[in-house]
């Protein structure tokens, strides 16, 4: 049932995921950040101005286009940041929770091996007791103490 390439399970599936998914998004900031420098690039170089009036409208309407795609190549920058957030976020909650499971069943353990302790404790007690009570009621001294009148 696991397509996981070799047999790895679900563990290895995961984190094969987790690296495709890790690559794409190098891959995403690579071609936003490329795309902000090569159109700050092109906005400086035809930032010059020149005599002929119909160069400098094309030069503008150029730096338009460049200031346009800068801005969706930083949107595009956001965007990415938010979705790594929210990633953190929940694979962060994920992670607690499987620590917080593995907590409890470590005390549970504890708890198992703590009401075995007690319970140990309490048969070697109740033996301890039985042993006690036996040489008080067969001991010389109850005879004793028995035989004597109490003063007052």
């Amino acid at each position: 049932m696991n397509k996981g390439g070799g047999g790895g399970g679900p563990t290895a599936t995961a984190a094969a995921a987790a690296t495709q998914k890790q690559k794409a998004l190098l891959q995403r900031v690579e071609t936003d950040v490329s795309n902000l420098v090569d159109n700050f690039t092109v906005l400086v170089n035809v930032s010059r101005v020149n005599d002929p009036p119909v160069r400098n409208q094309q030069e503008a309407f150029m730096m338009e286009v460049r200031a346009a795609r800068m801005v969706q190549a930083a949107d595009s920058l956001l965007k990415l940041v938010s979705e790594l957030k929210q990633t953190a976020i929940f694979s962060g909650f994920a992670s607690l929770n499987d620590h917080v499971e593995q907590r409890i069943g470590e005390f549970n353990k504890l708890t198992e091996k703590t009401d075995v302790t007690l319970g140990r404790v309490g048969e070697e007690a109740a033996a301890s007791l039985k042993e006690l009570e036996s040489h008080f009621y067969s001991s010389s001294e109850k005879a004793c103490a028995a035989s004597q009148p109490s003063s007052p």
